[in-house]
């Protein structure tokens, strides 16, 4: 009993060493490897929990120790990365002779922090959520390098290294993950298609994305996980 009471802590701690390996990669600019961890380390945020119902050892340290991780993996990195991006291309634009611009990037971290602290202590939150998860987010914001990267769009290349564009993706992103918007949660607790649709059509969706837009794939669920379950809530009204 006493090893199956820290197994989640320590896949949650996992996480957290995850989210510092990708801080790594983020200052020396290895977006990719970053995005990665971040995805591994969220990945491990999943399962903390599932073990954690699985043995029934939840615990208010569970608790505190899963916000702290997600708040490296999940908050500090696509803040990093942010900053990094528009430390890059601070020089392409009228922003340029501004040398604090880049750090507005870490507004990001700033939300994500306050989201996870107002997580804690929200009760609504317990089976869906209300603003978008930081880990929806981070992948949302780790994806944009690698569109750059990999993109032969022309506006999208314009997009993504405009400071000022990027400034607006900050601001938005930190919007987002505090407002009052409710969104589906994907936890699957019953195995039956009536009551899995939403999630069903949403994973299947995702999956047709990513293979068919790679990388912009990333970006595009995430918008399209916001309009579902804004279009999902208005239809639950009526």
């Amino acid at each position: 009993m006493t090893i199956k009471k820290h197994i989640p802590n320590f896949i949650t701690l996992l996480n957290l060493f995850c989210g510092c390996i990708a801080l790594v990669f983020a200052f020396n600019q290895d977006f990719e490897m970053a995005f990665y961890f971040v995805c591994l380390g969220i990945f491990l945020d999943f399962f903390d929990g599932f073990f954690a119902r699985l043995f029934n050892v939840s615990s208010p340290l569970g608790l505190q120790l899963d916000s702290l991780a997600d708040m490296v993996t999940s908050g500090v990195v696509p803040g990093l990365v942010m900053f990094q991006m528009m430390i890059s291309h601070a020089s392409t634009a009228a922003a340029g002779h501004l040398q604090f611009f880049p750090y507005l990037g870490f507004i990001i971290a700033l939300g994500s922090c306050y989201r996870l602290a107002n997580f804690n202590i929200d009760t609504r939150q317990t089976d869906s959520f209300i603003g978008l998860p930081t880990p929806a987010n981070a992948l949302f914001v780790l994806s944009l390098p690698l569109v750059l990267k990999y993109t032969d769009s022309l506006i999208i290349i314009e997009l993504l290294t405009n400071p000022w564009f990027l400034l607006v993706l900050t601001v938005l992103s930190a919007y987002m993950l505090n407002a009052e918007i409710p969104l589906f949660s994907l936890k699957i607790k019953k195995f039956s298609f009536k009551e899995n649709t939403l999630q069903v059509v949403f994973l299947t969706c995702s999956l047709l994305l990513l293979i068919f837009f790679r990388y912009l794939g990333i970006p595009l669920l995430i918008l399209f996980y916001v309009l579902l379950s804004v279009l999902n809530n208005k239809v639950l009204k009526k």
